[in-house]
This record gives C-alpha cells, sequence and structure tokens, in this order.
C-alpha cells in the first residue's frame, strides 16, 4: 500500500503544488489541503495545529520549508509525522530524492595544515588568535612558519602557548636549528626535512615532513622514505606541488609517480602555490587539489591564506575535503552533494519560468510587491501589474514609491540583489541575503526554524 502525504499550503501556492505533483508522477498518494492563508510561508506550527482539523488519513504530512516552528509538538497533536517541505515548490522533485543524494558531511580525512607564514612578526597573543580563526575554518594542525634571515626569538613561546591551547603545532623552515627549536619545544611536526637533513628526525619526536633533495630528485624521496623506513619511523612526503607554467603539469604527474611507488606512505599536498599564485576564485581550485588528494590517497595539506583573494581558502578546503569524501564514500560525482562551493553559480537558479511568474503575479490582490527572477530578467508586480527589466533603474519610475523613502530603499536594496543573482546565475529569494556558499563572512547566522523571525517587507501585512 503507498504512502500518503498531506500537502499543507496557502492561497497563492495551490494551483503551482498541484501542477508540480502532477507532474512529478509520484509513486504516492497526497492531498493537497489549503489553509486559509495567502502566503504559505506565513503559516506557523501554532496555526496548523489550531486549524487542521482533518489530516485526511494521511501517513506523513509536508509543510512549507519556511513555516516557523516546533514540528514535533505538532507531530504529537496531530499523532502524524511532519516534516518541512524545501523553501520553494520548484525544488519538491530534489526534495523526494529524484534528483539530489542527501549525505552526512561530518567525516573527512584529509587533515589541513594552515601557516601563520609570518609568526615572526607577530606577538604570541596574534599568534593564538590567529589560530583559533584557522581552526574555527576547518584547520587540524597549525604550521608555525619562519621567515629567512628573520630573527625569532619567541618561537618557543609562541608554540607552547599554543600547545597550552590544546593545538597541534607543526614548525616550517628549512633550516635545522629552527627546526630543532621548534620540535624540542613542543611542535608536533617539522616542516620540512630533506636526504641531508634526515638526521634531525633522530633528535627529536616530531613527525618530519620529507620533500626531494633538489626540487624534481624523487630518487632522493626514494633514499629518504626507505631509511626513515627502516627505522620504523613515521614521516609524511610532500614531493612539491609547483605553480602554473612553472612545472605545475610535472608536479602533479610527479606525485602521481610517488603514490604508485610507494602506495601506503602518508602524503601532504602544499595547495598554496596554486591557491595564492593564480588569480582565480580559489572555491574551484580547492575542489580540484582536494579531489586529486581523494584520488591519491593523500592525507595531508598545506594551506595559507595570505593573498587576499586567498582569504577564505581555509574555508573552502574544509568543505571541499568532505565532499570529496562523500562522493568516494558513496562512489559518486562530487555532485548535488553540497553547494557551498558554488559561490558565483547555482545549479538551479531560475526555478520558475516568465510564464509562471505572470500567472503566480495574476493571482496577487494586494499592494505590496514582489520579486523573482527568471532568464528573462528580474520581475516585480502587485495587484497593479507585473514590471520587467534587467537594470532595476528602469523599474524605479514605475513603482510609483517616490513619496515613501522607506519603502523606495527596500526595494532598491530588493531588486539589487535580484539583479546580481539574474546575472551571474545564482537562485533569489526575496527578503534573503544572496548565498554566496563559504567563499564569504556572513553576519546573518543559520536560521531556527523553532524561532519566529519578523515577516520580511514584502509579508508584513499580509
Amino acid at each position: 500500500m503507498s504512502e500518503h502525504i498531506l500537502f499543507l499550503t496557502g492561497k497563492l501556492a495551490e494551483k503551482q503544488l498541484h501542477q508540480i505533483l502532477e507532474k512529478m508522477q509520484t509513486d504516492f498518494t497526497y492531498t493537497v489541503h489549503q489553509m486559509g492563508v495567502k502566503v504559505a510561508a506565513l503559516m506557523t506550527a501554532d496555526m496548523i495545529a489550531r486549524r487542521l482539523k482533518d489530516t485526511f488519513n494521511a501517513d506523513r504530512i509536508i509543510i512549507p520549508g519556511r513555516c516557523r516552528g516546533d514540528i514535533e509538538a505538532l507531530a504529537k497533536i496531530l499523532s502524524v509525522p511532519v516534516e518541512r517541505g524545501p523553501d520553494e515548490l520548484k525544488d519538491l522533485p530534489v526534495f523526494f530524492g529524484k534528483q539530489a543524494l542527501h549525505i552526512d558531511l561530518s567525516h573527512y580525512d584529509v587533515k589541513i595544515f594552515a601557516e601563520i607564514v609570518d609568526a615572526p612578526n607577530l606577538s604570541v597573543d596574534a599568534v593564538v588568535e590567529r589560530a583559533y580563526y584557522y581552526k574555527d575554518n576547518g584547520a587540524n594542525i597549525i604550521d608555525i612558519g619562519c621567515l629567512p634571515d628573520t630573527p625569532f626569538p619567541h618561537m618557543e613561546e609562541i608554540i607552547q602557548a599554543l600547545k597550552q591551547e590544546g593545538f597541534l603545532v607543526s614548525i616550517d623552515s628549512l633550516e635545522t636549528d629552527d627546526l630543532l627549536r621548534g620540535a624540542k619545544a613542543g611542535a608536533d611536526y617539522m616542516l620540512s626535512l630533506h636526504e641531508s637533513t634526515l638526521w634531525v628526525a633522530d633528535e627529536v619526536d616530531a613527525i618530519p615532513v620529507i620533500i626531494p633533495e633538489k626540487h624534481t630528485d624523487t630518487g632522493s624521496l626514494d633514499r629518504s622514505i626507505a631509511l626513515l623506513q627502516a627505522k620504523n619511523k613515521a614521516f609524511i612526503v610532500d614531493p612539491i606541488l609547483d605553480p602554473i607554467h612553472f612545472g605545475y603539469t610535472e608536479s602533479v604527474v610527479r606525485y602521481h609517480a610517488v603514490r604508485q611507488k610507494h602506495p601506503d606512505v602518508e602524503m601532504m599536498l602544499g595547495v598554496g602555490n596554486i591557491t595564492e599564485l593564480t588569480h582565480a576564485d580559489t572555491a574551484g581550485m580547492n575542489a580540484i587539489l582536494l579531489g586529486m588528494c581523494s584520488e591519491l590517497n593523500i592525507k595531508q595539506i598545506l594551506a595559507t591564506e595570505v593573498s587576499l583573494h586567498a582569504s577564505r581558502a581555509i574555508k573552502e578546503a574544509d568543505m571541499a575535503r568532505r565532499i570529496m569524501y562523500a562522493a568516494k564514500e558513496n562512489n559518486t560525482l562530487p555532485k548535488h552533494i553540497n553547494a557551498d562551493l558554488m559561490a558565483l553559480h547555482e545549479t538551479s537558479p531560475f526555478p520558475y519560468q516568465l510564464s509562471e511568474i505572470q500567472e503566480f503575479a495574476a493571482q496577487v490582490k494586494d499592494p505590496s510587491f514582489r520579486i523573482q527572477i527568471s532568464t528573462e530578467g528580474v520581475h516585480i508586480y502587485n495587484r497593479d501589474g507585473i514590471h520587467t527589466a534587467i537594470d532595476p533603474f528602469d523599474l524605479y519610475p514605475k513603482l510609483q514609491v517616490e513619496d515613501d523613502a522607506g519603502h523606495a530603499f527596500y526595494l532598491g536594496v530588493e531588486l539589487a540583489r535580484a539583479e546580481t543573482a539574474w546575472q551571474l546565475g545564482k537562485r533569489f529569494n526575496q527578503d534573503q541575503a544572496l548565498n554566496w556558499g563559504c567563499a564569504a563572512k556572513t553576519s546573518e547566522q543559520t536560521v531556527d526554524l523553532h524561532t519566529f523571525k519578523p515577516a520580511g517587507t514584502t509579508f508584513k501585512n499580509q
């Protein structure tokens, strides 16, 4: 016997909900019930509990995604499981699993070393503050970078302060004196040793990261690996990823060759030579580089945030490692898992066609403006009609808000958001900031649907 689902909706969305469900060719039966409210998003769990007198023998109730309130309490009152649907009706097919995977992103297998490249020039407090920032963005190990010919008298104090705060720490230098000092002060890792400086690993307990003696000399890596394995010492191998046009492709091949020859050794990929030295958005770079890590079973990366264009690189790397782990575990492509790396574009930016928006506009009987976008442009409508433009300035003379500064300001903000979304191909939802994924710092907290955020300006008087 198939499942029977009750869909609760508002007056304006009722017809469209019927149309979408009919096109879905569902494997369940359903009832659509209009709750006597014009805008579905204004429904609350308490309102449903008061108004819904018949659950229509439903096995499950789906309410609008923006519906506020405690749905677990509602389910107990109705004696039927209650679930929030998607924010947009057009996303119902995805909601029912026809296009998307619903995958746990709490797991990963790549550790992020986040380098503080200018540590000698920072105070102890400043380094600890930076370390917490990196940790909050996903870093597992704080890498203390030494600078050539730069005194570092407070290195030990910095490392000890970080250790007291519970951080794992690596010391990063090619100078053996720096590495010895850092390791003796408590650093857990040393970046980097090569064949001629392997003796340092015998002096301290820190785990060394091994690089070639000369830049592309994988033979020296082989010898270092053999020596450390003979001593039964832990180590990590870094064949060095080079910048584009300075050996990048050859270095990718080198990583593959080292993995083929040494299938079980721990490896590191220094992503900064790509993210820092390529003027392009770093989210896509991190996706590709962490995909390479996933394929080659590389379990450590060294990341930096020096250039301003790479200011979110560590958070992006954190999301990328989770997406790649999930894709690998589920034997699937890294698609439809999470959108946080899609800062500029989205897979479905225009859920509604112009004809659908026009039909929706025809149902509106009040003066409040609604704003939507389609492939044709930005659309704004109320009971007096619908207007379409690509440039919001073309719309202003038609809105008749010259004597209402507050309303004009609000519409200006929303239309600017809509224009940006249309230009880039992003999803626009009125009264909500655009979603830039993990590429942007956001002041808005994740919405808690148990609480009641005030209705947006458009819906206040509904």
